[in-house]
């Protein structure tokens, strides 16, 4: 056997002495297992409740592919209800527990959860005893002196046929304590505080298993096997700055959602286990939902965090954005700029320091007269706009005494506000996690910010900014809740806009959490800089952060830091930077830059440029980028009958639609860990070039369909790796076989109705898309008012029909283009 995960040894016991392999069964256990199970014989309850030791296990099924297990010390936690993100509830129909010798088994139609050592399990009847082996007596002589902290626990996950998906095979939850050098964080808390325990849990890891999601990493890699993640929110991460969602899909066709919000660091594979730690809780708890597709797994997700509802229409198009527009002026200029050149966009956004002071709540009146007009005449022009709000304020504000006397700022232990002094002088963050303070932040921005005609917000600061380890939220130690603010703070605002406005929320936020999908937000990769190497890695990056249940995430095009004084590129430019020199000043191949991650965000869930150079519009880069990003700006609206309907088949189903090939192509193992390419919905698969100078780039397409180059339909077969041609005006970007992509006439915003254009089927299989249309704007598809085609390729007969609404004039037919092979 290989002791090193040995089934009767606490997560802790492991980490503290190193096991190698060869240690002999049955270690220490008189000191470890205090006692057998004693479970409850119900059956069809809503819960398992077993007795283990000191400790309590409960089983809790959720579905008949969801099982909650809760491991804890204190039976009132394990008891207890999920933590905050969890929104459903338990659901045990389908569901039945049955005692035996060797484990006790939770049983549905979907899923076998066994508990080893089972309720009837007893010691062997006592025989003369064998002599001790040295390294038994060896064992023997450190449990004198070394313990875990947590009885023996070994549950198993399999599905009905006897497939195995997940073992967890070790607990713990201990104190802390000089030896796990955390003695410390015990002054993160206050005397009335629950007490401090470090928890984790250890699972096996079959050398062929993969883990994916676990929110926003910049590190570069796709697959987490063998890299360590620090799931926490943390602007200073080394590679960019990182968030939490503790959920990982795997390719063994289960996923794990870590219920847990302090900080926790995931080790995946390392030494045939993952083992999950967290620096703050009361118990172990997990959710694992089984999926025999991925899209199963998500819809599981979305079961217990909620559903991703569909943003305003704008939102899928194109938002212009930069640091900083500073007058209403400039953000006039900038709407005319593309109405000029009949240019497609839909969302114009004014950054920060537009208010005479942080947490002021209004608009500098020297640089916005009258944002009111500005954003009528805006509107008239088919653009939304967006506004950026803190949750910051400074002493000298009007409303920082006010929220001060009523306790509503995330403070330390005395009272005292949270501030970033001596180098942050920015104020104190607002305590969200506070029902009364929530409620008046969403008030004040409304009747200050909302009224004056702004459309959405933009949510910055979101981690919060002042990080909370020894300060306290409403809610309690910010220490044991430190990754929760995005999911109060966008809740917040997403309830306020549910309540009092009539359209849809559209909330972009810096960072995320559990749930964060539900409130009607986008988060993007944050203050990323502006280099080839940072771009390369968003590419990962977001396929992570989509994986992890989180369908609306994007980036700043073009990287948000200041660009140096002067780059000179290893290659010659592929685009002359003589006449942006007053934007982009020596940094010779940054049009280039520009110009291929443009191309890429043409394929993101959200299309949004920002950064801080002195202009940002399409027309800034120089006279030969102009065309390119003219070119790609056209194709999203193009394309927007098929992007609007893939934001439909996510509310519907909890899946996102940039898709890491994994979630499509499970059994090609070479796209398991296939960083820089990935499925934009069910047609496109995008191979973004991400090298300077380079005119062509390797593409593996995926085994088991046919695939067209899009720009020549030159059509390849699957499972073979190809030498694309990129020219700097050329994304490489290929239609899976069987494709049907709905295409729309030209319009300058998507507040113009578009009618389709055409309807391209690109042949080779049969196959269904889910066309979808509604207003656009309000909460009406909830009630069902909307217009859903379901469009069919019959490939062997070569023709397209439709069910459901009919929203084109005419016949189908006219609208049909196959597209002919090369």
């Amino acid at each position: 056997m290989q002791s090193i995960s040995h089934p009767r040894l606490p997560i802790d016991m492991l980490r503290r002495f190193r096991l190698v392999s060869g240690m002999a069964p049955g270690l220490i256990l008189t000191s470890l297992v205090i006692a057998l199970p004693i479970a409850s014989t119900a059956q069809g309850q809503q819960n398992i409740v077993i007795t283990r030791g000191d400790s309590t296990i409960v089983l809790e099924p959720y579905a008949p592919n969801v099982m909650r297990v809760t491991l804890s010390l204190l039976k009132d936690q394990a008891t207890a209800a999920p933590g905050y993100g969890i929104t459903a509830a338990p659901a045990p129909d389908g569901w039945t527990y049955a005692e035996g010798e060797g484990a006790d088994t939770y049983r549905s139609s979907r899923m076998v959860v066994s508990l080893l050592g089972g309720h009837g399990h007893s010691p062997a009847p006592a025989t003369k005893p064998a002599e001790p082996t040295n390294v038994q007596k060896t064992q023997t002589s450190i449990g004198k002196f070394f313990n875990g902290s947590t009885p023996w626990a070994d549950i198993r996950f399999s599905t009905p046929d006897g497939k195995l998906l997940l073992e967890m095979n070790g607990w713990q939850m201990s104190v802390p304590n000089y030896k796990d050098g955390n003695a410390q964080i015990v002054n993160d808390k206050r005397p009335t505080d629950d007490p401090f325990y470090q928890v984790g849990a250890s699972f096996a890891s079959p050398a062929d298993e993969h883990y994916y999601g676990l929110g926003q990493n910049h590190e570069g890699y796709l697959d987490h096997r063998g890299h360590p993640v620090s799931c926490w929110n943390n602007y200073t991460a080394p590679a960019g700055p990182t968030w939490c969602i503790p959920f990982v899909v795997t390719n063994k066709g289960y996923g794990l959602l870590w219920d847990n919000p302090s900080q926790t660091t995931i080790e995946p594979a390392f030494n045939e286990q993952t083992k999950w730690t967290s620096q703050v809780g009361s118990r172990v708890s997990f959710f694992v939902i089984a999926g025999q597709t991925t899209d199963e797994i998500y819809a599981g997700y979305r079961l217990l965090t909620g559903a991703t509802p569909l943003l305003p229409k704008a939102a899928y198009g194109y938002i212009q954005c930069k640091q900083r527009y500073i007058t209403q002026d400039e953000v006039m200029s900038v709407a005319k700029g593309y109405r000029d050149r009949h240019l497609p966009a839909d969302v114009l956004v004014v950054d920060w320091f537009y208010y005479t002071k942080m947490g002021e709540m209004d608009l500098d009146p020297k640089n916005w007269p009258d944002p009111k007009a500005m954003n009528d005449e805006v509107h008239k022009m088919g653009f939304q706009t967006m506004i950026s709000v803190w949750p910051r304020f400074v002493p000298e504000s009007r409303y920082y005494d006010l929220i001060q006397k009523n306790g509503w700022f995330e403070h330390l232990a005395d009272g005292t506000p949270t501030n970033g002094l001596p180098y942050d002088r920015a104020g104190s963050d607002i305590d969200t996690t506070n029902p009364e303070a929530a409620k008046w932040y969403w008030e004040t921005i409304r009747d200050n910010i909302l009224s004056k005609g702004f459309d959405s917000l933009w949510a910055d600061e979101t981690e919060p900014d002042l990080p909370p380890n020894g300060s306290y939220y409403h809610i309690g130690p910010g220490t044991r809740y430190y990754n929760v603010y995005p999911l109060f703070h966008t809740g917040a605002l997403y309830d306020g806009f549910r309540r009092d406005t009539t359209h849809r929320a559209l909330i972009l936020s810096r960072d995320a959490y559990l749930g964060v999908q539900s409130k009607g937000t986008i988060v993007w990769s944050s203050d990323i800089s502006a280099t080839w190497d940072a771009f390369k890695r968003q590419i990962p990056t977001g396929l992570n952060a989509t994986a992890s249940g989180l369908a609306y995430w994007s980036n700043d095009t073009g990287g948000w830091q200041y660009l140096p004084q002067v780059h000179k590129p290893a290659h010659p430019p592929l685009l002359d930077p003589s006449d942006a020199r007053d934007n982009v000043g020596g940094y010779d191949d940054y049009p280039e830059l520009y110009t291929r991650w443009f191309e890429y965000a043409t394929f993101l869930p959200i299309m949004r440029t920002h950064g801080s150079r002195n202009t940002n519009e399409v027309w800034s880069y120089g006279k030969q980028a102009e065309p390119i990003l003219e070119k790609y700006l056209k194709l999203r609206y193009e394309l927007m009958p098929y992007i609007y309907s893939l934001g439909y088949s996510t509310y519907q189903s909890g899946a996102p639609y940039m898709r890491a090939l994994f979630m499509d192509f499970p059994n090609d193992p070479k796209v398991a860990d296939l960083k820089d390419e990935y499925m934009f919905g069910p047609a496109f698969l995008v191979a973004p070039i991400s090298d300077q100078g380079a005119t062509s780039r390797e593409v593996y397409l995926p085994a088991g369909a046919d695939w067209y180059n899009y720009w020549t339909n030159e059509r390849v077969h699957g499972g073979q790796t190809i030498t694309v041609k990129g020219p700097i005006d050329t994304l490489p970007l290929f239609v899976r076989a069987g494709s049907i992509v709905p295409l729309g006439v030209p319009v300058l915003s998507t507040s113009e109705p578009q009618a389709l254009a055409k309807v391209r089927v690109y042949p080779g299989a049969d196959s269904t898309f889910t066309l979808y249309q509604d207003d656009g704007n309000t909460y009406a598809y909830e009630k069902g008012t909307s217009k859903i085609t379901q469009l069919h390729w019959n490939n062997a007969t070569r023709k397209l029909s439709h069910d459901g609404a009919t929203t084109w004039p005419g016949s189908l037919d006219s609208l049909v283009d196959v597209v002919k092979t090369k």
